[in-house]
């Protein structure tokens, strides 16, 4: 298959990023490598770390940056590891780093994946990481009710995540449920017509069990966290994210990373010893254009926040 790929808001990004010559930056989600690429343009001798979950991403792009060769290091990992990652590469602090969050559209474009309620045919799957052996098949054939309700509803913010949980449960008794379009027939009963209109019955849920799936939200603050005290003075991190629940998340550790001192306003001097470590390079989100977002539709739901270590 032929993979193809737009990045969201790359401009947006490089620009946000301040790229430096000589300068080393770190992108936590190489995908096919756009942005890793630009990045390597935007420097005279520029070094970027990469890292991504899904090998076959890997060598694609190692094939797409090869007039780089040697101005880059690619990782199968997952960002979050990021601290034991640099320290292996014997890297000490950086001066940036990008986070393009969610599932790349090469892998919702790959039906093979089951990452999509459009794949019909195929067998559920939306593993990031294809060495990992737990799937959307596990999820879907072997949570309890209960769990299937706390995942969609919480990670899908889906209102009828009660009827899709009990009736996945249902229809499991009578035959395991290992396709995508037998998942998505269960998912359209459970929820009344009159909310069809809504877009794509399917979407919420199986943005739900991805997430579960490839434990997307979970150590996210703390990963950004971590990279940010990888960052030199003056060095910025870039997230995109695609929903409100990595937004929020996204936020918030922006919010804490940029608190100076948390004592009770009462007290005389501080005591906390807690010190400002960002600033806010955009005080709200940036979208995509008008102009993006009709060429390329995925960009719609995107945000990016850039931070500054200071």
């Amino acid at each position: 298959m032929e993979f193809k790929h737009i990045s969201v808001m790359l401009e947006e990004c490089m620009n946000g990023l301040n790229i430096k010559d000589g300068g080393v930056y770190f992108d936590g989600t190489l995908g096919l490598a756009g942005h890793t690429k630009e990045i390597l343009k935007r420097g005279n001798n520029v070094k970027v770390i990469a890292t991504d979950l899904d090998t076959e991403a890997i060598r694609f792009a190692k094939e797409n940056l090869k007039e780089f060769d040697g101005r880059f290091t690619l990782v199968h990992d997952n960002f979050k590891n990021f601290k034991s990652i640099v320290d292996e590469l014997g890297v000490e602090l950086l001066d940036g780093a990008l986070l393009d969050l969610g599932v790349s559209s090469y892998q919702l474009d790959d039906r093979s994946r089951g990452f999509s309620y459009m794949a019909k045919e195929e067998k559920l799957n939306m593993k990031m990481n294809e060495e990992s052996d737990f799937s959307a098949y596990d999820v879907v054939n072997g949570y309890s009710e209960k769990e299937l309700y706390e995942v969609i509803k919480n990670y899908g913010e889906e209102k009828f995540a009660y009827n899709i949980a009990k009736n996945i449960c249902k229809e499991r008794q009578v035959q395991k449920i290992e396709t995508c379009g037998r998942l998505v027939e269960i998912i359209d009963k459970s929820i009344p017509k009159k909310y069809g209109d809504q877009g794509h019955p399917a979407k919420r849920t199986f943005q739900a069990i991805r997430i579960e799936v490839n434990g997307e939200l979970k150590g996210l603050a703390e990963a950004v966290k971590d990279i940010v005290f990888g960052l030199k003075k003056g060095g910025r991190l870039a997230v995109i994210t695609f929903h409100s629940l990595e937004d929020r998340i996204i936020k918030n550790a922006f919010k804490e990373l940029e608190t100076d001192c948390i004592c009770d306003k009462s007290l005389p001097i501080c005591v906390c010893g807690k010190r400002r470590e960002i600033e806010l390079v955009n005080k709200k989100p940036i979208v995509a254009g008008k102009e993006e977002v009709d060429f390329n539709p995925r960009a719609k739901s995107a945000k990016l926040r850039i931070c500054e270590r200071v």
